[in-house]
This record gives C-alpha cells, sequence and structure tokens, in this order.
C-alpha cells in the first residue's frame, strides 16, 4: 500500500544541485523531503509526503485529520526507521 503522510516545514532550503529540499516534522520525527513538486511551500506550512517527496501542500486541518487516522490504524510507527547520518 502507498501512504501519503503530512508533515510540517520546518526549513526550506536548496541543496548542492539547486534542487528544492526541506526539513520536514512528521510528529516530532525530522526528515529531509524533496520539495521540488511543491515549490510554493513554506515554513509553517503542512505537505503530503510519499516516498521522500513533498506532493501537494494541506491545510493545518487536513493534517492534523490526517494524523489522527494513522494514529487509530497505528501507522505511524514506519516512520521510525532510522536516517543515514
Amino acid at each position: 500500500m502507498c501512504l501519503g503522510v503530512p508533515g510540517k516545514v520546518l526549513e526550506v532550503y536548496n541543496d548542492a544541485l539547486e534542487i528544492a529540499m526541506g526539513r520536514i516534522s512528521f510528529g516530532g520525527i525530522v526528515k529531509e523531503v524533496c520539495l521540488a513538486y511543491t515549490p510554493d511551500a513554506q515554513v509553517g506550512e503542512y505537505v503530503i509526503v510519499h516516498a521522500g517527496f513533498a506532493i501537494s501542500v494541506v491545510d493545518e486541518q487536513e493534517a492534523m485529520e490526517v494524523f489522527s487516522m494513522l494514529e487509530q490504524m497505528e501507522d505511524l510507527a514506519e516512520l521510525e526507521i532510522p536516517q543515514p547520518a
């Protein structure tokens, strides 16, 4: 099953190749995400992330509703995969 998870944009920057990137918080777990598909995403907004790419910007209410459903399904555990340093 493919799943897009909402996360809050903490930082927006360009990497060494000038690709839009961001630090995204998923309920306290922070990951680096490509923002190439959502170039207008701003710090403080929420994005839906799938396979390391932000695929859309959503409002906070929608993000919280999705988090609530995921918590009910206990699917947030997969976000705890260790990331390379």
